[in-house]
């Protein structure tokens, strides 16, 4: 039996965001020209470097001003481009069914799309869509993979036109619930993937931050590039509740009544430093942090994110 949908992602937004480029940032290996770093050297792109002349070299390639220079025989080498495998892992756990609803402060607890609100799946699986199908235009190839404690769903990275609709398709009908078990699952992954990918990991975090973080780690020691991209309601970093509240836990259901004016200033100290931990462990591990809030459209914060992005790979930093 087909699974339900779940929501329906916004086409013409997502299909705004197609002209968008993401390059890898790594060199990676593909099978196919396109427009990203290999690791090997070929003779058809862009200069790299010399190396000595060998017997069998073509001609055509000796540098002759290096050779007056130097009385030495060398070659030019070049970077050859290619295209990239691109893996989106979409968490799918109970909490990632938290929304936000623009007619209050307040998060709350929504099963699917429902009013005005949208829940972080229903965001985290309109950005998949977004890069997608901007890495489909772009002639990459790109997978899915969504979560809880274990794998649901693994669509392997195709580059094909109709692909597209099979992954969006998994992404309307994926629906939150069960609990989180990100790390073990980011090693199982980082296992099965043998070919040097782009590896974009859309979840809310909720795990053990140092566990996680070694999970991303299995990824880099496996020489992938690695993106995350952290969803939060501003209501999860603000804590604006100001009355006896009963809160639940939505992938347990425990259940406690607290008055938020007594642990509010706790809980936002504990909340910046698990933020500040998890964006310099990142940072440490040479992998991207980017921190989305549901508040903002999601097609204004990903282009945002491409834009810091690119301006980095020309040099600049961020403030």
């Amino acid at each position: 039996m087909a699974a339900r949908p779940q929501r329906k992602i916004d086409h013409r937004r997502v299909e705004r965001l197609s002209h968008l480029e993401l390059r890898a940032r790594l060199a990676v290996e593909g099978l196919f020209s396109g427009i990203h770093k290999s690791p090997y050297h070929g003779f058809n792109v862009e200069f790299a470097e010399y190396r000595e002349y060998s017997p069998g070299d073509d001609p055509r390639y000796l540098d002759w001003r290096v050779l007056a220079r130097s009385d030495r025989f060398f070659v030019k080498q070049f970077e050859a481009e290619t295209n990239l495998n691109c893996y989106l892992l979409v968490d799918s756990s109970g909490s990632m069914g938290f929304g936000h609803d623009p007619s209050t402060k307040l998060g709350v607890a929504l099963s699917g799309s429902k009013g005005g609100g949208h829940t972080r799946l229903d965001y985290g699986a309109s950005l998949a869509a977004a890069i997608a199908l901007l890495m489909l235009r772009q002639g990459d190839q790109v997978g899915l993979v969504t979560f809880d404690t274990a794998v649901r769903a693994f669509i392997p990275p195709r580059g094909n036109a109709k692909h597209f609709s099979v992954i969006r398709d998994a992404l309307e009908c994926v629906k939150a619930g069960g609990d989180t078990r990100i790390a073990s699952v980011l090693h199982e992954i980082a296992e099965r993937v043998r070919r040097r990918s782009l590896v974009v990991l859309i979840s809310d975090l909720f795990d053990n931050a140092e566990e996680v973080l070694r999970g991303l780690q299995h990824f880099r020691h496996r020489r992938h590039e690695v993106i995350v991209l952290h969803l939060l309601d501003d209501a999860e970093i603000t804590f604006p509740f100001d009355r006896v509240t009963l809160f639940e836990g939505m992938e347990r259901g425990e259940q406690v009544v607290v008055d938020p004016r007594v642990i509010a200033e706790g809980y936002r100290a504990s909340v910046g430093a698990y933020l500040e931990g998890v964006k310099r462990g990142c940072a440490e591990k040479n992998i991207d942090y980017q921190r989305m809030l549901l508040s903002e459209p999601f097609d204004r914060a990903l282009t945002a994110y491409l834009g810091w992005r690119r301006y980095r790979s020309s040099g600049g930093t961020r403030r």
